[in-house]
């Protein structure tokens, strides 16, 4: 995910600077080039170092707490954030106006909703699927979290 970010953010780049939108499915799915220091809705747009240097401990974290993965649903939504974290914090380091300060490109525009990119997407597929292991008791080691016990008949708890 994080090379298909790259890449998409390049050729977005290319293809959309200085032109106009182009309506992928009618006003549903548009693609329309942001440069966003911020974050979601261009939120905290005079934060752009502090969100790099964020990005750069949710990596150091994920990349920590990534040694401990022995469940493969775990592994997959570490995969998919450390992906979407890394391809933002790489337009932060290597985009204008400079390292640590550098805009995220931003290209897909959906009614209603701030532009996002791949990174985004792969973010939000990684909250998911960590909500998913936690609902199903699955800890990041495997193995399965102790439930409350069952209700036994005759207690009045059925």
């Amino acid at each position: 995910m994080y090379a298909v970010d790259v890449v998409s953010k390049i050729i977005a780049v290319d293809r959309l600077t200085d032109r106009p939108d182009v309506q992928v499915v009618g006003e549903l799915l548009v693609l329309h080039l942001v440069r966003n220091p911020g974050a979601a809705f261009s939120t905290g747009t005079g934060y752009t170092q502090v969100f790099s240097c964020l990005a750069i401990v949710a990596i150091v974290v994920i990349c920590y707490f990534a040694r401990r993965i022995g469940s493969l649903g775990w592994a997959f939504a570490f995969g998919f954030l450390l992906a979407g974290v890394a391809g933002n914090l790489t337009d932060r380091l290597v985009r204008g106006p400079g390292p640590l300060r550098g805009h995220v490109i931003d290209f897909f525009m959906l009614p209603h909703w701030p532009v996002f990119n791949v990174a985004d997407i792969s973010i939000d597929i990684a909250a998911g699927l960590i909500l998913i292991q936690v609902f199903r008791g699955v800890r990041l080691d495997g193995t399965r979290a102790a439930h409350a016990p069952e209700a036994q008949p005759g207690t009045g708890a059925e």
